[in-house]
């Protein structure tokens, strides 16, 4: 990634054909990491779906990053396809994805956000568990719409509302 251009994180559709190396490459690092049943990459017609917040991370006009949040029944939001290109790996934009997500949910007066992510058993996740628990979220027990599943972990970050 290079320095010269700013990085903008924004609102952005799943379906626009520049975002679809993104989610093509995000679905691939999940089958990659885990088995099909325990694999929940979101792709494009989930992430267009009503309920989910899209947003990507552009340099100029090319996205190198991309992160959602899908509002659950509980009054939380779940992270989701959270995702960064090769090029862009190793500079901090998960983090800035994470940190505009965290931004927007407690904006938006969502009490907590959660996740699922690839356990220790999947060693292609260590990055982002290490991430989550530097933002600090805390592990917790599955929800909405989970189970437990050893090639899977469930954190959450409670979220002060925005005032």
């Amino acid at each position: 990634m290079s320095q010269t251009a700013a990085i903008e994180i924004r609102a952005a559709d799943p379906a626009c054909p520049t975002i679809a190396p993104l989610i093509e490459a995000s679905q691939e690092h999940g089958a990659d990491q885990s088995t099909a049943d325990s694999d929940h990459t979101l792709g494009v017609a989930e992430l267009c779906k009503p309920g989910v917040l899209f947003f990507a991370a552009y340099q100029g006009e090319q996205p190198l990053g991309c992160g959602a949040i899908k509002t659950l029944r509980d009054g939380s939001a779940e992270v989701k396809s959270v995702f960064v290109s090769t090029q862009a790996r190793g500079q901090g934009l998960a983090r800035q994805i994470m940190d505009h997500l965290a931004a927007v949910a407690g904006a938006k007066g969502f009490a907590a956000l959660v996740l699922e992510t690839g356990s220790p058993l999947c060693p292609g996740y260590d990055a982002a568990r290490s991430l989550y628990e530097r933002l600090g979220y805390q592990y917790c027990p599955p929800f909405e719409g989970y189970k437990t599943d050893p090639l899977s972990v469930f954190m959450r970050l409670p979220l002060t509302p925005a005032t």
